[in-house]
């Protein structure tokens, strides 16, 4: 499986692999050694910019470049990125959609020790919400290269979601496919499906693996974009498997769940639950710790794929 690697640190390795484009330019908010933007600075120092702790301005700036012809990264911690310039993500770079990305690091509890105020589990909500805007939640360190791929051949504002927390690899760059809107099946089941993004991924196979165990067979997806979400795997799971979880390091609401939901209630109704924060702010702690205490575990998605399948047989 190789090291653990945290995809905001793939993220950086992606934008200097990519960097030789000269369109492209990376600004940060005086974040780089976190968000590992200092990566790509290093090697092309000429196109990198430290706006200081001023997001807003960033991404008044980013828009000004994207419209001269740039294609540009924006990053921060995905608690400013999208919370503390909001307005400026809304109205200078998606309303005449510009070719910006939002490279927002340290989402979900997994932040750990910075505790609420840096915990960001809003962000999925708030950028899925904003017209013109792709929101992606890779999942492991080659999900992530071929987001910044995608996002850089992708004309528009793109909002690329990223952890802190190392995570194991769940793919190989030998044979991956990575298509914008197009969720992946990990693995294959016929009695529920537990559809997954970012670190949940990982998650959901290890509960996949614990249900085999009990002769319960799990589909598990991952849903790296979250919008324009894949309404296809989507819909196929819900007929074939006729039961979902969905999995995520996020508020329930306004999240993957949500978003899930909205496809389904409109298309094929099946018996639903949702993993996820349940609507709560974060606490300081240790990753592991926290997310044992929001309820987003392995044995967490087995209780609940247990509980909709109680209603599926109804």
């Amino acid at each position: 499986m190789g090291d653990k690697i945290a995809t905001r640190e793939a993220y950086g390795s992606a934008l200097a692999e990519f960097g030789g484009d000269n369109r492209i330019v990376v600004l940060d908010a005086d974040l780089s050694k976190s968000t590992k933007t200092d990566t790509f600075k290093k090697k092309y120092p000429e196109r990198f910019i430290n706006m200081g702790i001023a997001e807003a301005n960033m991404m008044a700036t980013a828009a000004g470049l994207a419209s001269c012809g740039k294609i540009v990264f924006a990053s921060s911690f995905a608690m400013f990125a999208a919370g503390r310039a909001f307005e400026q993500v809304r109205n200078s770079i998606c309303y005449p959609r510009l070719n910006v990305k939002i490279g927002a690091t340290h989402a979900g509890i997994t932040v750990g020790e910075d505790g609420a105020s840096h915990q960001a589990i809003e962000d999925i909500a708030i950028m899925r919400a904003v017209p013109n805007m792709v929101v992606l939640s890779p999942s492991d360190a080659v999900e992530t290269r071929h987001a910044v791929k995608a996002a850089i051949e992708h004309d528009g504002p793109v909002y690329l979601r990223l952890g802190r927390l190392a995570v194991p690899a769940l793919y190989s760059e030998e044979n991956f496919t990575f298509e914008l809107g197009k969720g992946i099946t990990v693995a294959e089941g016929t009695d529920v499906t537990i559809i997954a993004t970012g670190l949940m991924v990982h998650t959901a196979v290890a509960a996949k693996e614990i249900l085999a165990g009990e002769g319960i067979q799990a589909r598990v997806i991952d849903i790296h974009t979250i919008k324009p979400i894949d309404q296809g795997i989507i819909l196929k799971a819900a007929k074939e498997t006729g039961a979902i979880v969905t999995a995520e390091e996020h508020n329930v609401i306004g999240g993957l769940g949500s978003a899930v939901a909205e496809v389904l209630i409109q298309n094929c109704p099946v018996p639903l639950k949702m993993i996820g924060v349940q609507d709560k702010f974060g606490k300081s702690g240790k990753p592991d710790k926290l997310l044992e205490m929001y309820g987003l575990t392995a044995n967490d998605i087995v209780s609940q794929v247990k509980e909709v399948l109680k209603l599926k047989n109804k």
